[in-house]
């Protein structure tokens, strides 16, 4: 489905106006992690479970499907943090993204509902599929999952905590030798420590919390030329 161009900016203001009233109604937010799953359910009002959706739909890279008019949020069971743990960080981001969706899409959606499924039940809104060639519309909804689950005054807070000082980590020799270890190509970002320790707090991946801290500079792939002042 086409969407209309959204710049970032205000993405990242609609989830920090979502994470706002969710804080008015529920109470502030002020440390990690986002309830992801209790705005889907109590802020939103919608029902939020598992199905196989890879066999509903017979796609293998589906993750989740939103109903907006059935106010329905189903995520595929492979992502199920009960029966694997260490995938929470996927299954909160997915959630995110499928509020991404009801935020910024669910009237374009509503407009454009497809045909019901072969078996007569309604056919999804939206279907939610990892795939590296992202419409638009999945892509500002993987935005608005980050800077939700990842607001840019919670992260520096934590960063400072965690590391105890503001400055940016230049993380050029850990990526080379990280890149070294597992045989990666010079343009791939494997996930350096500092990140898989902020992920842990945030409750997200590494590779998640990653993009995001390279966004804010609080990690550098490489050393700053120096500057006139130094």
């Amino acid at each position: 489905m086409h969407v209309k161009f959204m710049p970032e900016k205000h993405i990242e203001r609609a989830a920090s106006e979502l994470l706002f009233a969710y804080g008015q109604r529920y109470g502030e937010v002020a440390a990690p992690p986002v309830p992801a799953e209790e705005i889907i359910e109590c802020h939103f009002g919608l029902s939020l479970d598992f199905d196989d959706l890879r066999t509903r739909f017979a796609d293998s890279g589906v993750l989740g499907a939103t109903w907006i008019e059935d106010k329905k949020v189903l995520i595929d069971q492979s992502l199920d943090p009960t029966t694997n743990p260490r995938i929470e960080g996927r299954y909160r981001f997915t959630v995110a993204h499928e509020a991404g969706h009801w935020v910024l899409h669910r009237h374009q959606l509503v407009e454009s509902r497809g045909a019901p499924l072969f078996d007569g039940t309604p056919a999804p809104s939206v279907i939610c599929r990892n795939t590296a060639n992202k419409p638009p519309i999945e892509r500002q909804a993987d935005y608005f999952a980050g800077y939700l689950l990842m607001p840019e005054e919670m992260v520096r807070r934590a960063w400072a905590d965690l590391t105890g000082d503001v400055a940016p980590y230049v993380a050029e020799d850990e990526l080379q030798q990280l890149r070294q270890r597992f045989g990666l190509a010079d343009d791939e970002q494997p996930t350096v420590d500092v990140a898989k320790r902020m992920a842990d707090v945030f409750h997200v991946s590494g590779q998640a919390m990653q993009i995001r801290l390279l966004a804010l500079h609080l990690v550098l792939p490489k050393k700053p030329p120096p500057s006139l002042f130094d």
